[in-house]
């Protein structure tokens, strides 16, 4: 049987030869191309309905993530259909709560997801407002696949001096590596507190990744073994992508009736990656 076909997108041109494309389904992100490149990663194997997650893009991780809560895995926000309001420098998207959402979250909201493309950069903002009686606590992340041209030649730069959770591991708290991330296997962290830009290397080129709202960075990628299991995934897909996903996963936020929260994920390609290959 084949795949079921991904849903209908919008397109818009930014600044320069910037263009991006998203679904309503999810409000996803598909394609991002700056400098006549393509900087996401979207399995050729990616497939939607119901319940089911697109594999690639920018996912939209909200209420919960992955199995920290009592609902489906990464929340129900990336596998609904949301309100399309493009505007002409932004894709808008719009989802409120109603019976479906209910079912697994019992609160009232109203979120919006904006995608900005500029010259050389992506701005992707997640805005969440109560509109409940009472207050709720949410978890959230943007899971952004970016293309590389191969893992093992893939460096993430400003997480040295930060401990993670090892989510590959049990959860386990791990110290400082006091070296960039690299991928020889399976790679699944939750990084508190940071602050500063990530770059992510890839032989010549490079992405600067910066985040607003969010206090967490979530790195990933599923390693050889267990994405043979990934039936949306093509063979070796793994070795085309990482995951640099800003999140708020280990503290949650929590609004009270009335308040709103914004968090964004920047995204901006950068000239050379020389100054990064020395020892890595």
């Amino acid at each position: 049987m084949n795949a079921p076909a991904l849903p209908a997108s919008l397109q818009l041109n930014g600044p320069g030869d910037s263009r991006v494309e998203a679904s309503a389904f999810g409000a996803h992100v598909l394609s991002w191309r700056c400098r006549g490149r393509e900087r996401l990663y979207l399995s050729p194997n990616a497939s939607f309905g119901a319940g089911k997650a697109i594999r690639g893009g920018v996912p939209v991780i909200f209420p919960q993530f992955a199995l920290r809560g009592d609902g489906p895995r990464h929340g129900f926000a990336r596998t609904l259909t949301w309100e399309a309001d493009p505007q002409p420098t932004r894709l808008s998207f719009q989802l409120r709560d109603r019976e479906e959402t209910r079912r697994h979250w019992p609160h009232r909201f109203e979120a919006a997801l904006d995608v900005e493309p500029g010259e050389d950069r992506l701005r992707i903002a997640l805005s969440v407002r109560n509109t409940d009686r009472a207050a709720f606590e949410f978890s959230a992340a943007l899971h952004t696949y970016l293309a590389v041209a191969d893992i093992e030649a893939t460096l993430v730069h400003g997480l040295e001096d930060r401990g993670y959770v090892d989510s590959a591991h049990g959860d386990a708290a791990c110290p400082p590596s006091d070296a960039p991330v690299r991928f020889d296997g399976e790679v699944d962290r939750i990084y508190a507190g940071t602050r500063r830009p990530l770059r992510i290397t890839d032989g010549e080129h490079m992405l600067r990744c910066e985040a607003e709202g969010f206090a967490d960075t979530v790195v990933w990628n599923p390693g050889a073994e267990l994405a043979a299991g990934m039936a949306d995934l093509e063979p070796d897909g793994h070795r085309r992508f990482v995951c640099v996903e800003a999140a708020q996963v280990l503290q949650p936020v929590r609004l009270e009736p009335g308040q709103a929260w914004t968090g964004a994920q920047i995204l901006v390609v950068e000239s050379s990656s020389a100054q990064y290959r020395i020892g890595g």
